[in-house]
């Protein structure tokens, strides 16, 4: 890729950010390494790669490579048979430890079965348990071996202690004894490793021992007392075989290190590759970045882009697009009104994108992937080499022109600037038209007229321009596709105070043609005002519309529903009367076959006809008995949440829990047993405040208490993890006997602990039926939505 245009367009800063979240040397290296790839499919599994692992990071939290050491020297010397370290065999034992904390962080939960790119890295760690813990075991730190690393150290260090132990027996005895007067000092010292005593001078006689130092001044010896000579050797003796037991131990232990040389190598660049993807996936979690969907037809669509190096809070996010309209974008506008802004915005999104780096833009945004991006931007003139600042500018164009292909994304800052305004928007013209008929992609900004007017009539190049407010004296940034800009001198002037003769006489020095463009282009800015006004209400109706046609879908699925019901309850009725009608009129032939055989008298014929008429009158009667009417009819203006009412169809009391809609239908909780009625099957008993004076239970009170106040959302927000807990168990409860369908948890980002203490106490709460984070405008992954059963 053309270092230039990376230097240009700021993509070493990038880099610069990416290696702060790195955490090793190795992975730090790869993100000082990382160039754009002019391959689609490098491209796409860098950005694969990188959206896993933030899928992951939003899941389960970040992940710290902080354990990483770089092994590669000692697995050199192990594959020579060398003994290393202690230090070294630290090393080896932080990767592994590291290797296995990064395996359980990759292993997915039982409700999570979909894979990714990351799962083979992940499985393919390997911590070597064993050789951990052994080297854990026996090394305490780089300068210290445990007592326990071998039997016969183990044994060593005792005699030493033991050996310590006489020498100092015996120095303090003669110090606190007969010698204390020939001494300096009261002490114990220690020269070249051996105990001595600091004697005077004019007392070295009285002290017999062997000389091992004198003070500067020559009055103070420092003095091995012979009765201490030989302890002192057997110590020296004891230290030696310490230092070969220590040997012996870390030999041991680089030969168990040897076994695993290719596991060891493997995990140090598995560890390393996972720290560089986890870096970039930090790096877009914190931009609040998305993936861009890359295509080879060289086509931008960056929907509501943000600089990446500006400040979140200030930038003004910007919307563009070339390659599918049009292959040239030339930008107009007032100088510090964005342009500069917007072209280093869509080169830096398309170096991001190649490299595997989300962009800071809108889902669904689209990148090409080119095999060259060249950027003249800046003033870039040289004393050294007598080059003026237009020199310079078309010293890089000329070698633009020469090395740009049809697969290059080309971007100019001010072309043509430096030189005689004819001249320089001619050039400029020329320049542009060659790169559009090469169907080269290309934007440029200008302040030249004459290019406007280009762009206007020439098929495929279009106008864009940097919106400013007159009024304020002060650029919006907003990037404005089809609409050339103006340069608004002369109401800039005017705010600012300059003569209004001046400005007319200033007005008219142009000629009409000029003044007939600039006022259609203010025509064209009004009518673009105008037209966004529209299309937003026109979304606004849109969306209302939408929202009615999807409840009148679920209303007339409700009707269906119920006139399916209605149907069938009705054909078993019917089902159920022939039944009925067929055995009556099976009883009356087999009793009229009866009589007619057995010479019945006249009389038991007759009574049994009655029976039949009476059981017939009855049945009549039950299927035309009336429905129950309620005593007091109900009205829908009267009703309120909690009040007593009895469902005439069910005969059970119960409290209502919702209002009627326009159809009357409600929803009465009668018990256990929560169902939707029509207010016309309703007799009301009470109302709630006179329930809350002793006409209903406990229960019932807690219930209508709950509905009435339980809000539909908590904030966790400031509280630790078991405050947060402790309060999210009480709320779930009181949510849950209010029958509130579904409630929003708000814990905020953060580190995401308390996201994952939410989910984790969802998970096991018995009530709630599902939970997922919040989507764009419910408040992203800082809230927690979770529905009831």
């Amino acid at each position: 890729m053309n270092q230039k245009a990376l230097h240009t367009l700021e993509f070493d800063k990038i880099i610069h950010t990416l290696t702060g979240y790195a955490a090793s040397a190795g992975a730090k290296e790869l993100c000082r390494n990382l160039t754009p790839s002019g391959q689609l499919g490098e491209a796409e599994l860098r950005q694969t790669e990188t959206a896993d692992a933030l899928r992951r990071i939003w899941r389960k939290g970040s992940l710290s490579f902080g354990g990483i050491r770089d092994i590669r020297g000692s697995v050199k010397r192990l594959e020579i048979g060398a003994v290393l370290g202690m230090s070294e065999l630290l090393q080896i034992m932080s990767l592994l430890e590291t290797a296995g904390k990064v395996r359980r962080y990759g292993e997915r939960d039982e409700d999570d079965d979909g894979r990714d790119s990351l799962d083979e890295s992940f499985g393919f760690l390997d911590p070597v348990p064993s050789l951990a813990s052994e080297i854990r075991r026996c090394i305490l730190s780089e300068e210290e071996m445990a007592d326990d690393a071998s039997g016969a150290l183990s044994q060593v260090r005792r005699s030493m202690r033991q050996m310590n132990d006489k020498v100092h027996s015996t120095l303090n005895s003669m110090v606190n004894g007969s010698a204390r007067s020939y001494l300096q000092d009261p002490v114990v010292t220690m020269r070249d490793g051996r105990y001595c005593l600091p004697v005077k001078a004019e007392h070295r006689s009285h002290v017999p021992g062997m000389i091992h130092d004198q003070s500067a001044t020559g009055s103070t010896l420092f003095i091995e007392p012979m009765a201490v000579i030989k302890l002192n050797n057997d110590f020296k003796e004891l230290l030696l075989k310490e230092r070969q037991e220590i040997e012996k131990v870390l030999a041991s232990l680089s030969e168990k290190a040897a076994t695993v040389l290719e596991i060891l190598s493997e995990n140090y660049e598995l560890l390393v590759r996972l720290d560089f993807i986890f870096a970039r996936a930090m790096l877009a979690k914190d931009m609040k970045a998305t993936r861009p969907v890359l295509n080879t037809e060289r086509r931008l669509l960056i929907k509501d882009g943000r600089h990446p190096l500006l400040d979140p809070a200030k930038v003004v996010p910007i919307t563009v697009r070339l390659g599918q309209d049009f292959d040239l974008l030339i930008v107009t506008g007032p100088n510090t009104g964005g342009k500069t802004v917007s072209l280093k915005t869509v080169g830096l999104f398309t170096l991001m994108g190649q490299a595997g780096l989300h962009i800071p833009a809108f889902e669904g945004s689209e990148l090409a992937v080119f095999d060259q991006v060249y950027a003249d931007i800046g003033d870039e003139q040289s004393i050294e080499q007598s080059l003026s600042t237009f020199s310079s500018h078309m010293t890089s164009i000329v070698s633009i022109l020469r090395e740009a292909t049809s697969d290059s994304l080309v971007l100019f800052d001010e072309l043509g600037a430096g030189t005689d305004p004819t001249e320089g928007a001619a050039l400029a013209a020329s320049i542009l038209d060659h790169l559009h008929k090469q169907g080269i992609r290309t934007m440029a900004t200008t302040h030249y007229s004459e290019l406007k007017v280009y762009a206007l009539s020439t098929e495929g190049v279009e106008n864009a321009c940097c919106e400013f407010d007159v009024e304020s004296l002060r650029p919006t940034y907003r990037l404005l596709i089809g609409i050339p800009g103006k340069s608004n001198a002369f109401a800039i002037s005017s705010r600012l105070g300059l003569a209004e003769f001046l400005i007319e006489d200033a007005k008219a020095r142009i000629n009409a043609q000029d003044v007939s463009f600039e006022d259609m282009m203010a025509q064209l800015q009004d009518s673009r005002v105008t037209l966004l006004k529209e299309q937003e209400e026109i979304a606004r109706y849109k969306q209302e519309i939408r929202t009615l046609r999807d409840a009148l879908q679920k209303k007339q699925d409700r009707i269906d529903e119920r006139r399916e019901k209605i149907l069938s309850d009705a054909a078993a009725q019917a089902s159920a009367i022939l039944q009925e009608a067929k055995d009556y009129a099976d009883e009356t032939m087999k009793n009229f076959h009866k009589f007619g055989k057995d010479h019945i008298s006249v009389r038991e014929m007759e009574a049994e006809r009655a029976r039949l008429r009476e059981r017939i009158k009855s049945n009549d009667a039950r299927s035309a008995k009336k429905p129950a009417q309620p005593k007091k009819k109900v009205r829908a203006a009267s009703l309120h949440i909690g009040d007593r009412v009895k469902v005439l169809s069910l005969n059970l009391e119960g409290t209502v829990s919702t209002l009627p809609n326009p159809r009357g239908d409600l929803f009465v909780q009668m018990g256990i047993l929560r169902s939707q009625v029509n207010i016309s099957d309703l007799e009301y008993i009470g109302e709630a405040e006179n329930l809350q004076k002793g006409s209903v239970s406990g229960t019932g009170k807690l219930r209508m208490s709950k509905s009435a106040l339980v809000s539909t959302e908590i904030n966790l927000i400031g509280m630790t993890v078991d405050e947060a807990v402790s309060h999210l168990d009480k709320y779930l409860d009181d949510a849950y006997l209010a029958h509130v369908p579904s409630v929003r948890i708000v814990h905020g980002k953060g580190t995401g602990a308390l996201r994952n203490a939410v989910h984790q106490h969802l998970k096991r709460c018995k009530h709630v039926k599902t939970y997922r984070l919040g989507a764009f405008g419910e408040g992203d992954a800082g809230v927690t939505i979770a529905e009831f059963k």
